[in-house]
């Protein structure tokens, strides 16, 4: 078979990523690519924070620690917010006098407010590096983030 004799490792690689990145999306449909984009956007939050934090010459473990307990928080408040969408989900399924469907509206709010809060953070911690962020991305993302909040 000539797939099989093919030695192009990036093709590998390649196939490989497509595959995974399909049953993700299969599996876990838009909402699961919202919840990965979050802990990619809280994982590179804390990395660069702590980052920013030794090019200053002020990084603690108490700090990182601090960080840590930060984001395990933010786990907890996207709980909350599945178990909500799970709650209104069963109450509009048991009242069909309203004639609504509803399937999930406070968990995808909550992850993108996160999300634009995250990329805010990375921003400016970009910042505390000394790279040159746009005034405009800034804008954007508080702008994103205040729309989340509406």
């Amino acid at each position: 078979m000539i797939f099989l004799e093919n030695d192009n490792i990036f093709l590998w690689i390649k196939a490989a990523v497509a595959a995974a990145a399909g049953a993700f999306g299969a599996a876990f449909g838009w909402l699961g690519w919202l919840v990965a984009a979050w802990v990619v956007c809280m994982v590179l939050d804390w990395v660069s924070g702590s980052a920013a934090a030794a090019a200053k010459g002020n990084w603690s473990s108490a700090a990182a620690r601090a960080g840590i307990w930060h984001k395990s928080g933010m786990i907890l408040v996207v709980a909350v917010a599945a178990l909500a969408d799970c709650v209104l989900g069963v109450a509009v399924e048991h009242l069909p006098v309203l004639g609504l469907e509803y399937t999930v509206l406070v968990l995808p709010v909550t992850l993108v407010w996160y999300i634009f809060t995250e990329l805010g953070s990375i921003a400016e911690n970009a910042t505390a590096m000394g790279a040159p962020v746009p005034a405009w991305l800034t804008e954007l993302l508080a702008a994103g983030q205040a729309s989340a909040e509406k």
